[in-house]
């Protein structure tokens, strides 16, 4: 019999790594600070009534284009070195491997993030991610260097790539297997074996989403920004807050340790439940044959 297999979907800026991606390397390459860069983001945003990802990602061609660097996909993926990850992201991965394997079950991990693809795919952490979701670009077959989005992932449009996971309809163009009637029995994985770890208002939709079908969903928070994350349990949009620590024996390591736990554990329950009820089945066909 086929293991069962949990997924766990994370965003990435602020909730693996502790700040926007693009902070660390790119921006400052640039020759710009934070605030300024995403100012500009904002103010292309208000001037063109545009979507806030679309904005940055139309900034960040612009503004290598003036600085004379050349927006490349190896340039991208050369700027995942420079991430900061939260206490214990790094070995995270591998542990809780470990712990689905030691219960019987597969664990998966996947990113839906409205940051950007190449960067994560740069990244030291990359190789543990089934699936990588995130915005990316078009390049240039000549110059290599980007001159149009090839994928935006607003906030809302997140929650799209949970039904893709479930279904197993990675693609991100496999328009026909997203939305084809699926019953649960032939999912990929189960809502009810899904886990969603973000950091808070972005995440919201998904977060509502995975736990309105059973699912599990976790806000994370650095200490500073606690009470912009509390509320969101009162209002039953997600099931826990924690602290953006993944180290061993934190408090994140052990809720998911806790859901993979229960999760596990209502399956083997929901097997041994289908086999008795074959099994009634069985004999009430031969009964009634004789």
């Amino acid at each position: 019999m086929a293991k069962t297999t949990i997924g766990i979907m994370y965003d990435f800026d602020k909730t693996l790594c502790t700040t926007d991606m693009q902070n660390y390397g790119f921006i400052k390459n640039l020759g710009m600070e934070p605030d300024e860069f995403w100012a500009i983001a904002s103010q292309q945003t208000k001037k063109n009534s545009m979507d806030k990802i679309l904005s940055y990602m139309f900034v960040m061609i612009k503004e290598c284009k003036e600085k004379g660097i050349p927006l490349t996909e190896a340039y991208l993926n050369s700027l995942g070195d420079s991430i900061i990850y939260y206490r214990g992201v790094q070995t995270w991965f591998d542990r809780i491997n470990a712990f689905g394997e030691s219960l019987g079950v597969n664990i998966e991990h996947y990113i839906i993030s409205s940051g950007t693809k190449e960067i994560i795919e740069g990244s030291s952490i990359a190789k543990y991610f089934k699936k990588i979701y995130g915005c990316k670009f078009i390049y240039n077959p000549k110059t290599k260097e980007a001159i149009w989005p090839a994928l935006a992932i607003n906030y809302t449009q997140k929650t799209q790539y949970i039904f893709r996971i479930s279904k197993g309809a990675l693609d991100e163009v496999d328009e026909e297997k997203l939305n084809m009637e699926m019953k649960d029995v032939k999912r990929a994985i189960q809502y009810r074996n899904m886990i969603y770890i973000g950091d808070g208002l972005t995440d919201i939709p998904c977060m509502q989403l995975l736990k309105d079908k059973g699912g599990k969903s976790i806000a994370l928070y650095q200490p500073q920004y606690i009470d912009k994350v509390l509320p969101l349990v009162d209002d039953g949009r997600v099931n826990y807050v924690c602290a953006a620590d993944y180290s061993i024996n934190s408090n994140l390591e052990k809720i998911v340790k806790l859901m993979i736990e229960n999760m596990a554990m209502i399956e083997t329950l929901k097997t041994k439940e289908d086999k008795q009820l074959q099994n009634i089945s069985r004999l009430l066909g031969e009964k009634n044959e004789n």
